[in-house]
């Protein structure tokens, strides 16, 4: 499998605008159509990739503890799907069925948010405070395929908490690592 580390986008960054098609409903979600008064987290995801697989379970977990809690969450697959049929769009609705994501999952077929976002692996987490400037961008913990290391989602739960508290978040932030995008 190839490791790929996110590519850090710079604090502060804005969110970039986004319409994409939701896997599961059909509807369209934009940016602005997120309910997101304390902020929201995007996060980059496929089907196929070890790294998803290895925290998916956590990824449900983590909308379902931060379902109305004020920050949006929204995942994309932006996976060349020609190529990875898995990460095709009625592959990825059943992933969602099957794990239980309670939050959006949008299909990026031109891949131009993924490069808008600057996007290099899945998983990639990308968490915006209130005014869409982004706070933390980094690893979901320190578990990895084959580590022992318990899946909790430790870094980025303790930078939505703090987000949500209104409190700073460290900027001590370690790079997600999963496979890379599949561009086309």
């Amino acid at each position: 499998m190839a490791r790929t580390e996110s590519e850090m986008l710079a604090l502060g960054t804005s969110a970039p605008d986004f319409v994409l098609k939701d896997v599961v409903t059909g509807h369209e979600v934009s940016t602005q159509a997120l309910d997101t008064p304390k902020g929201m987290l995007v996060m980059f995801i496929c089907r196929h990739c070890p790294f998803v697989k290895h925290l998916e379970k956590g990824l449900a977990q983590l909308g379902r503890d931060y379902n109305g809690s004020g920050v949006g969450i929204v995942a994309i697959s932006s996976n060349d799907a020609a190529n990875y049929p898995d990460d095709a769009p009625e592959s990825l609705a059943e992933q969602a069925h099957t794990v239980g994501f309670n939050f959006p999952y949008l299909y990026d077929e031109t891949q131009e948010v993924a490069r808008a976002y600057g996007a290099a692996c899945t998983p990639d987490f990308f968490l915006f405070d209130e005014g869409l400037k982004l706070v933390y961008r980094g690893q979901f913990d320190d578990s990895r395929p084959g580590s022992g290391i318990p899946v909790t989602g430790r870094d980025l739960r303790a930078a939505m908490d703090a987000l949500i508290a209104g409190q700073p978040i460290s900027p001590e932030q370690h790079p997600s690592l999963g496979c890379n995008i599949k561009w086309k």
